[in-house]
């Protein structure tokens, strides 16, 4: 009987570990995780990463994100049970309750703040604003179109974040710039990318007074707009090898990140919407992660051959 009791028990665990992990999809940390990475990459000839620093780097990113997840599931959980897509998800269908959703992002910012402390003060002082931050998008398609673009602010932290991490006060202004810039190409890669997935939910954010580039603007002219958004993308990323003076591998990456970006939006059409979930998670994991290879082995190879 205690046998039995202790594998039921240790299955019924397991099945809210799977729930919770479900909740704030938490395959989706290849979208921000790599790019932070990245950017201690580009920061090591100044500012080598200690392994330490780089344990309370993953975990403040883990909390941080952990936390804006289940807030938005928290604060559209209302929307998601009318929503046929989303009705399946975790808080609809009662797999996780709302307390205990509270409780996760609650440990979960209490996870952030401590290891942005253990980093250092800036990083402590500063992490009220940045979970203000990821926590502001999920209320914003109430209102703005624009919402995109919060998503995308919210991820941008990740990079800048990491660097700060690392640099501490011994920053410089002028070494501020290559992070920025890596920040800016993540605001517009995951705005362009957001605005392909709320194609899905358009006439349902219409019904329900939800805004997005797609409600605003229209299929055609949002995939128009991703496209640009794209683009400014990969200027950033060029502007980033620029500042910090990468090499060849960089640029190989670099231009095999244009390529995907481009294949994107040659699969995803106005007439054939069927490859959304292919082009959101499939070729974008192959950017993050693509990039973060890339910078990587740039960084290992030609770290020696200029400053930041």
């Amino acid at each position: 009987m205690i046998g039995t009791l202790g594998q039921s028990t240790i299955a019924h665990l397991k099945d809210k570990i799977r729930s919770y992990a479900s909740l704030v999809r938490f395959s989706h940390t290849v979208f921000a995780m790599p790019f932070a990475m990245a950017s201690l990459a580009l920061a090591w000839p100044r500012h080598p990463v200690s392994p330490r620093a780089l344990l309370w780097i993953v975990l403040a990113m883990v909390g941080a994100r952990t936390a804006a997840m289940a807030f938005n599931r928290i604060a559209d959980r209302k929307f998601d049970a009318r929503n046929p897509r989303t009705q399946s998800w975790e808080l609809p269908r009662g797999a996780v309750g709302v307390p205990e959703a509270v409780i996760l992002t609650v440990l979960s910012s209490l996870l952030f703040v401590y290891a942005a402390l253990q980093l250092s003060w800036l990083c402590f002082l500063l992490s009220p604003l940045a979970l203000l931050i990821v926590f502001f998008y999920s209320l914003t398609k109430r209102f703005t179109w624009a919402a995109h673009f919060f998503l995308g602010l919210a991820l941008s932290i990740a990079p800048i974040g990491a660097w700060l991490a690392v640099a501490g006060a011994a920053m410089t202004w002028a070494e501020l710039l290559t992070p920025l810039l890596l920040g800016l190409a993540v605001l517009f890669w995951l705005a362009g990318f957001d605005v392909i997935y709320a194609l899905q939910d358009r006439e349902f954010d219409r019904t329900h007074g939800l805004h997005s580039i797609p409600v605003r603007f229209g299929i055609e002219r949002a995939l128009r707009l991703s496209s640009c958004f794209h683009v400014v993308t990969v200027f950033f990323l060029g502007a980033v090898g620029l500042c910090a003076q990468t090499g060849a591998v960089y640029w190989l990456g670099f231009a095999a990140v244009a390529g995907v970006l481009f294949w994107e939006h040659r699969i995803i059409t106005p007439n054939d919407l069927s490859r959304i979930n292919k082009a959101f998670f499939d070729l974008n994991a192959y950017v993050s992660i693509g990039y973060f290879l890339a910078t990587v082995v740039d960084r290992a190879i030609f770290s020696g051959g200029g400053s930041l």
